[in-house]
């Protein structure tokens, strides 16, 4: 069917347990039929509805709004929002480089986890999530850096190919936001900077929220650090640890650029977790504040070890998983703080 013109580093096992395992009760369930589609030889065909994880044309889990926010939800269709989503194709099993978007099970997978848990942040919006051959989690750790940087090429030849077809056809010059997590956030950052920095398109740019991968401080040449919450043009970006780790990476990955979602801003103060408005974890119905405080540290986002519901039996320090679902709410007030601003420009 086709669509009308009407509009990372190591994931951790128990997180991933915490945060997306059990089927939380849903606005909208997933559907299989979404979840089937066709690839011609030259890349997916984005006018083909099916080869798109979240459409504002058709229901999809990134409709879905936690219970306690509901009361105050409102749809404002004069902002889309291009979310490019994390790694899922993670199976020990396969010897494939890249997912195939005829996998049913792992497009599920990918509607369960990071459409609903992630992209779901940003739903008072138009949200465009494309389905792509994503590469294989193991292009982040193999020494064959060549079959890894094909694969992720190849991911990237996808997001390019629905970006195209996103503007030529659904845009319309509205406003946008670019969201991304984990190797969604390697595909970001080359989208940015070939269709945005430096470019006309620039000026439509709301705020890019590109979590789970270093930015390295100079990786752009026009676009800004977003460095108060209401500044406009630019872009965030963390990655959450625990209070006191430093992860054991080669020097070259230790460059990014870090904004505190609790006080969006790129500098070392600390913010206490009174300041965080709520997370989203294992329950998507259930809304969690002053889960956890947030600093920067190096090229890192410090957080305490976060309270919630069974946290005592949580050990892990690395929290990639939980980049957005820490921060749940405070990402979607500041979505919103961001779109008035630039309303207001």
């Amino acid at each position: 069917m086709k669509i009308g013109k009407s509009s990372s580093i190591p994931v951790t096992a128990t997180l991933m347990i915490v945060l997306a395992s059990a089927c939380a009760r849903k606005q909208v369930p997933v559907s299989s039929s979404n979840s089937i589609t066709t690839v011609s030889v030259s890349g997916p065909d984005y006018s083909d509805y099916r080869n798109w994880a979240a459409l504002p044309q058709m229901p999809d889990p990134s409709d879905s709004v936690p219970l306690p926010l509901r009361a105050d939800y409102k749809r404002d269709t004069t902002v889309d929002v291009f979310f490019i989503h994390p790694t899922t194709f993670t199976m020990k099993e396969t010897g494939e480089w890249n997912a195939s978007l005829e996998d049913s099970s792992l497009n599920a997978k990918t509607d369960r986890s990071a459409i609903l848990y992630q992209a779901s942040v940003f739903n008072r919006y138009n949200v465009y999530a494309p389905r792509y051959r994503q590469a294989h989690l193991r292009a982040y750790y193999t020494d064959n850096r060549t079959a890894a940087t094909d694969a992720l090429d190849l991911a990237y030849s996808d997001i390019k190919r629905a970006f195209q077809y996103y503007l030529q056809t659904q845009n319309h010059g509205r406003p946008v936001i670019i969201a991304s997590h984990s190797q969604g956030t390697t595909h970001a950052k080359r989208l940015l900077k070939e269709f945005f920095d430096g470019k006309p398109l620039q000026q439509q740019l709301v705020a890019a929220y590109i979590l789970g991968i270093p930015v390295e401080p100079d990786y752009f040449v026009s676009l800004p650090v977003c460095n108060a919450p209401a500044q406009t043009g630019c872009y965030i970006t963390w990655r959450t640890f625990r209070r006191g780790f430093e992860p054991d990476y080669d020097s070259t990955y230790r460059r990014s650029v870090v904004v505190n979602p609790l006080s969006w801003k790129a500098d070392t103060s600390y913010s206490p977790a009174t300041l965080n408005r709520g997370a989203v974890l294992r329950d998507f119905n259930r809304v969690l504040p002053e889960v956890n405080d947030a600093q920067v540290y190096k090229d890192l986002l410090w957080i305490s070890r976060p309270h919630f519901p069974g946290s005592r039996f949580y050990r892990a320090r690395n929290y990639h998983i939980g980049d957005y679902n820490l921060f749940y709410v405070n990402i979607r007030e500041n979505a919103g703080e961001r779109v008035t601003a630039y309303e207001q420009r």
